[in-house]
């Protein structure tokens, strides 16, 4: 049944999961989710005439010569997307971790570029889905593929190697986070690892940060590519400033980056390295580093008409949370805000986790913070910290409250909704 479906595939080397944006002659599979059906879509979509091929499960639907019937829609991806992998010629390196595996995948991309006919995971589709509709964007003349893989739950990461299939491999970190999910920080180094086992069982190496205990030795054993701060390292990079952008040192380079935060260091020298060893031109792996702009909440700078403002409202854990924080009380006048939401998924961990930071920016002598969700709002005792249940009403606060002449961090997880606050500085 593969086979049949690729045969159509390989017309256009197009599919698509969403009805109201299908491309020509692409290849449609009606998923199912929490809240929709699109096998409610699969007739209409097969008679406008647009997609080669329907995919679809639900036994009900009415024959028609441009719907096939599977047991699994969802699964017929997965398969399609491993068979595709596994006629293709393209490289592909595989990229998680806890943080900034989406900013590392950008750099990477940026770098690699530069030498070699490249596709890569598009925003953060990391998942079940994401990860095939990646994979089946390669075309014959693809040469290098990256792919960025995300995890909430055991088993994952996996999962997704085993569609993949990975030549190369990157854990840009491991730390505190989906702790719901993986039960245990064990169980995210557990996870995490998956992709070092797979690349040591059926790929070539991995590249590894030489200044990360945890991932040097998650990794002893197998074939790995270093870079890092030591000197003893295959690509040695060191960071030279960060007032507020990140400035790295390598070979006789000072590379000037758009990126704030020196956590985003391990992203920027992980893109060096994987440039060095493929063999990108030097001078070409600055200029892509100096020129890549984080977007979409992720460690930008946005100078508004009242405040300068650094969003990174992306996701946030106790790792990632705990060095926004730090950065910030190195970089920031005394004219400094807090805007921090509340960190999801933590299940039991939750209060002490969200208390280590409030204990945290305390150490650090924040004097005013706006701190939003329920978790803030019932462990902060501090009074001059105010705390608000959501974010609209932070909104309705700062509206009658208006903020200027602040540097202020913006920091919480995705489902806070930080972003919203962002007109009002």
């Amino acid at each position: 049944m593969i086979e049949k479906i690729y045969q159509q595939f390989q017309e256009a080397y197009k599919v698509s999961t969403d009805s109201r944006k299908i491309e020509k002659d692409a290849v449609f599979f009606a998923l199912k989710g929490e809240n929709f059906d699109a096998n409610d879509f699969a007739l209409q979509v097969a008679e406008q005439g647009v997609a080669s091929l329907v995919v679809a499960d639900r036994k009900d639907l009415p024959k028609h010569e441009r719907i096939i019937i599977v047991e699994d829609a969802l699964k017929a991806l997965q398969d399609l997307a491993a068979y595709h992998r596994s006629q293709s010629k393209a490289t592909i390196l595989s990229i998680t971790g806890t943080n900034g595996k989406t900013t590392t995948k950008e750099l990477v991309s940026a770098v690699l570029s530069k030498k070699y006919r490249l596709i890569h995971t598009m925003g953060n589709l990391n998942n079940h889905i994401g990860v095939p509709l990646t994979l089946l964007s390669i075309k014959p003349d693809t040469e290098m593929a990256v792919v960025e893989m995300g995890a909430n739950h055991p088993g994952e990461i996996d999962f997704l190697c085993k569609i993949a299939d990975p030549d190369y491999g990157l854990i840009t970190n491991i730390g505190k986070a989906h702790l719901e999910g993986f039960g245990s920080f064990e169980g995210v180094i557990k996870t995490k690892t998956e992709l070092y086992r797979h690349i040591k069982a059926h790929g070539k190496a991995v590249f590894v940060n030489q200044g990360n205990p945890l991932l040097w030795e998650q990794s002893e054993g197998q074939e790995r590519i270093s870079y890092g701060k030591h000197c003893d390292a295959f690509c040695p990079v060191v960071p030279a400033a960060c007032n507020p952008y990140l400035s790295v040192g390598w070979r006789e380079h000072l590379i000037q980056t758009h990126l704030v935060g020196s956590y985003n260091f391990e992203n920027v020298a992980a893109a060096i390295g994987v440039g060095q060893y493929f063999g990108v031109d030097e001078n070409a792996i600055v200029e892509a580093l100096e020129a890549y702009t984080p977007t979409n909440s992720r460690s930008q700078v946005v100078e508004t008409q009242k405040n300068r403002v650094i969003m990174d409202a992306y996701n946030a854990n106790p790792t990632s949370m705990r060095a926004a924080l730090i950065n910030f009380a190195s970089i920031c006048g005394e004219q400094h805000l807090l805007i921090l939401g509340d960190m999801r998924e933590l299940g039991k961990a939750s209060e002490e986790e969200h208390r280590n930071i409030l204990a945290l920016m305390k150490e650090l002598k924040f004097k005013e913070a706006l701190l939003v969700g329920s978790n803030f709002s019932a462990y902060n005792e501090n009074v001059d910290w105010k705390t608000f249940d959501n974010v609209l009403c932070l909104c309705q606060y700062l509206e009658s409250n208006p903020v200027s002449g602040k540097t202020i961090l913006v920091k919480g997880s995705h489902s806070v909704q930080l972003e919203k606050v962002l007109p009002l500085l």
